[in-house]
């Protein structure tokens, strides 16, 4: 299947059939939203990878719509970092290091460009910036799946209180952005049926 063909096949399914993604195909997945593109490179995000059964029931009073998470095989939650700070940005630059074997100090120039950058923003500044992120890495991991013939659903409907609690996540670091579930498409799903509706070219582009 080429990438147009499974952009045409995706849509937003609305019940799984409990079916569990192999392994490999999750980790392919996942992959992909490791690679994403992030402004600086500083992937202001966490991906929490929810696959028991015990913690999705615990999850499915947290969402409006929850057919989805009830027969899903894995749930992903995105995190937004509300905070990006010297410890944060120090240990990104140690990882530069190790991995591309380059000593600290020759990323002094880079890594004060970043300092200047991210100082110069406010919290809420800094979230927002962080939340535009983690929607590219939804978008690649929802064009992944695709590929791979996994079916998806990305939801903002929930409870974000209460995923945080059931998750242990820090809402005073942190904050849920968005969701995503992973699984395959059930028969019982009338909505695959549906023809896509996009806008017509003339209406979408804009050639100048």
């Amino acid at each position: 299947m080429n990438y147009l063909e499974a952009l045409s096949r995706r849509y937003s399914v609305k019940k799984f059939n409990n079916e569990i993604i192999p392994q490999e195909t999750l980790q392919n997945i996942l992959e992909s939203g490791k690679l994403s593109a992030s402004s600086l490179g500083l992937q202001p995000y966490e991906i929490i990878v929810v696959g028991s059964e015990e913690m999705k029931q615990k999850l499915i009073p947290a969402f409006y719509n929850p057919s989805q998470i009830s027969t899903c095989s894995h749930l992903i939650v995105i995190n937004s970092k509300k905070v990006v700070d010297d410890n944060y940005i120090n240990g990104y630059f140690r990882h530069i290091s190790k991995v591309r074997e380059t000593p600290l100090e020759k990323l002094d120039l880079f890594k004060n460009s970043i300092n200047q950058h991210i100082n110069q923003k406010t919290q809420d500044e800094i979230f927002n910036w962080a939340e535009k992120q983690s929607y590219i890495v939804l978008a690649n991991l929802m064009y992944a799946a695709a590929i791979e013939n996994v079916d998806t659903c990305p939801m903002e409907g929930f409870r974000q209180e209460l995923i945080e609690e059931i998750l242990e996540i820090n809402p005073a670091t942190e904050k849920v952005t968005v969701t995503l579930a992973l699984g395959y498409r059930s028969e019982e799903d009338h909505f695959q049926h549906m023809k896509k509706v996009r806008k017509p070219n003339e209406k979408l582009f804009k050639f100048i």
